[in-house]
């Protein structure tokens, strides 16, 4: 019984000599490596000039609302 699941499926081809082994491993080597690069640029969490710019000019605005809506007495 063993022997007939042998004769069907010819695992040699997936060995790291073979071609199909060597496309396997080098998508695994690019996949582990993205992995990796994802986890370390979530690990940094750089903010972009755009988004500093883009928080600040938010922030002023809402200071500038809070004034309108409780402006100071003299």
């Amino acid at each position: 019984m063993i022997a007939s699941l042998n004769t069907g499926l010819d695992l040699k081809i997936f060995s790291p000599s073979e071609p199909i082994g060597i496309l396997i491993i080098f998508l695994g080597l690019i996949f582990t490596g993205m992995i990796f690069y994802i986890i370390y640029a979530v690990s940094i969490n750089k903010e972009s000039i755009e988004d500093k710019k883009i928080r600040t000019k938010k922030e002023y605005l809402q200071k500038e609302k809070i004034g309108k809506l409780f402006p100071k007495k003299k």
